[in-house]
């Protein structure tokens, strides 16, 4: 179980600033055709850590905490052969949806939204068995996972998709993108190195910055500050 736990504590260490905004929005409009996902970012900067900082782990487990990382965007085929197969579908589960990751930012996201939240997870976990190598719920929890998706659903119904929401993402995105070609936002996504460095600050740099080449970025910035946002048609 150290491996699902550790592959649960770096899962997403991969995401860029401002999360899916990053790696759906602004990478496809830069860098189109590019593969990049955080999950092998995630990856990266997994191996990064333990070379940099020597690391005594075995190669086996290093291996399995990869996979688990990757397990939902990856074929079970990448799994180790001799593993329990229902150990990666813990915390990113490919095959049904349902795992840790999304107990964990359902729950969160409403009471960042001040939104009420009637999943339970616990209850998830109280019944659930492993039968035939997969993660099964009893069949009296199934109001318990409608409202796990359904809860999920809100989100991106009310929260996620929001007009004012979705405005304010463009105007990151296109903030982004013209102070890319100064900072290189882009090409620190290729290297670890350089990745980790990259966080929700950079709307401060870019806002900060003295420069004469971002003030195109700088301008959009201080739009979303004044609420002068896109206007969504």
């Amino acid at each position: 179980m150290q491996t699902v736990k550790l592959a649960g504590l770096l899962h997403d260490i991969g995401h860029g600033p401002f999360s899916h905004l990053f790696e759906h929005e602004f990478l496809p409009r830069v860098d189109p055709g590019s593969s990049w996902s955080h999950e092998d970012m995630s990856v990266l900067l997994l191996d990064s850590i333990v070379d940099k900082h020597a690391i005594d782990i075995e190669n086996g487990y290093l291996k399995m905490v990869k996979e688990m990382i990757t397990a939902s965007a990856k074929p079970t085929s990448t799994k180790s052969a001799n593993e329990k197969h229902f150990l990666y579908d813990i915390v990113a589960n490919g095959r049904n949806g349902i795992d840790v990751d999304k107990f964990d930012y359902v729950g969160r996201d409403c009471r960042a939204c001040g939104l009420g939240c009637n999943f339970q997870y616990w209850r998830l976990l109280e019944g659930m068995r492993v039968m035939g190598d997969e993660i099964c719920y009893p069949a009296k929890d199934y109001l318990s996972i409608h409202k796990l998706f359904s809860t999920r659903a809100d989100l991106h119904r009310t929260v996620y998709t929001h007009a004012k929401v979705k405005a304010v993402e463009l105007m990151l995105v296109d903030a982004l993108i013209e102070a890319n070609d100064y900072l290189g936002i882009s090409l620190h996504a290729h290297d670890p190195e350089d990745f980790w460095k990259l966080d929700d600050t950079i709307i401060k740099t870019i806002e900060t910055a003295p420069n004469n080449e971002l003030k195109k970025a700088k301008e959009i910035i201080q739009r979303i500050r004044r609420r002068e946002l896109y206007k969504v048609v």
